[in-house]
């Protein structure tokens, strides 16, 4: 800089671009086609929303009444012999009846001592009638039925009628399966009407 030289690495230096960006004024063309294209989209949403067929229930979905019969069974559930044909027909007066049918399985040893206390969770689950299939389900509703009074039950096999248990004692799985069918029908009518 001495005699009055620039450097001409300096020269220029005094004007620097900015790296900031261009302020963009409502009058800019792009501004009016993004704010233009943010107006139609919601549009867009808005007519599709408006539009958009209403949906009725769910066409898998049933409707059931407060009525509810309940099976005890052998560990093999509703896949025991004794059980199934009970099941079966316990499914089909759910169907006339739109009460629910529910069962529980005697986990453990298969004795009626062992079961008295999967009675006692179907009588404390508030089934308006009870079921049981099976050696060990049904000794332990003969051994405990008088101590729930209240409850109606329905033993499956060979045995005799008393105060709240009647019996099915039917040849065959289709006549057991009607029988079942019609005393549940007719508990779960009654209590649905209630």
């Amino acid at each position: 800089m001495l005699g009055g030289q620039v450097d001409r690495r300096l020269r220029g230096s005094a004007r620097t671009k900015s790296s900031a960006p261009r302020l963009r004024l409502p009058g800019d063309r792009r501004w009016w086609f993004g704010g233009g294209a943010a107006a139609l989209l919601l549009v867009v949403g808005l007519l599709v929303w408006a539009w958009w067929p209403e949906s009725g229930p769910d066409p898998r979905s049933r409707v059931y009444t407060e009525a509810t019969a309940c099976l005890l069974t052998p560990a093999a559930g509703v896949t025991d012999k004794q059980a199934a044909p009970v099941w079966a027909g316990m499914q089909r007066a759910s169907l006339a009846t739109r009460g629910k049918v529910q069962f529980l399985e005697v986990d453990g040893p298969q004795t009626g001592e062992n079961a008295k206390t999967f009675l006692a969770t179907l009588v404390g689950g508030k089934c308006d009638l009870i079921i049981t299939a099976g050696t060990a389900p049904n000794a332990a509703l003969v051994g405990s039925a008088a101590a729930y009074p209240k409850a109606h039950f329905v033993l499956v096999g060979k045995g005799s009628p008393q105060g709240n248990v009647s019996v099915v004692d039917a040849e065959g799985a289709d006549q057991v399966s009607t029988q079942v069918e019609q005393k549940v029908t007719a508990v779960l009518t009654a209590a649905a009407g209630e």
